[in-house]
């Protein structure tokens, strides 16, 4: 079963990421801030994450930073959620390591391509 590490901090987006991605058959894991995320993600070898931008502890950036210098951890594809949208942004996430990059809030049918496409890519199938 495909793991998806959810990495938000914000209850409500978390709940309803993971009830959709659980509808959809994966198995999720939570983290409720970036440095959690960071472990979590290191101990459990996730197939993908998605990753909010803006959290306490530790931000997304950095996050996304961390996992792609580690050595377990730099293949996983990492889709940056944020809620916003601007060039800036995204041009920031993707320097850090995201592999993709969705807006808040999110369109479901959209991040569930976008989960596909990245798992297809990271398995060399793209």
């Amino acid at each position: 079963m495909t793991r998806i590490l959810v990495v938000e901090d914000e209850q409500a987006n978390l709940a309803t990421i993971r009830d959709l991605l659980n509808f959809e058959g994966y198995e999720v894991l939570e983290a409720r801030n970036g440095r959690d995320g960071v472990e979590v993600a290191t101990a459990n070898k996730p197939d993908i994450i998605l990753l909010d931008m803006r959290m306490p502890e530790m931000d997304g950036y950095e996050v996304a930073r961390q996992l792609k210098a580690g050595p377990e951890t730099k293949e996983i594809p990492i889709i940056a959620l944020t809620g916003n949208a601007m060039d800036e942004q995204r041009r920031e996430a993707m320097d850090a390591g995201c592999d993709d990059f969705i807006a808040k809030p999110v369109d479901f049918d959209n991040l569930l391509d976008r989960i596909t496409v990245a798992l297809k890519v990271n398995d060399g199938v793209g």
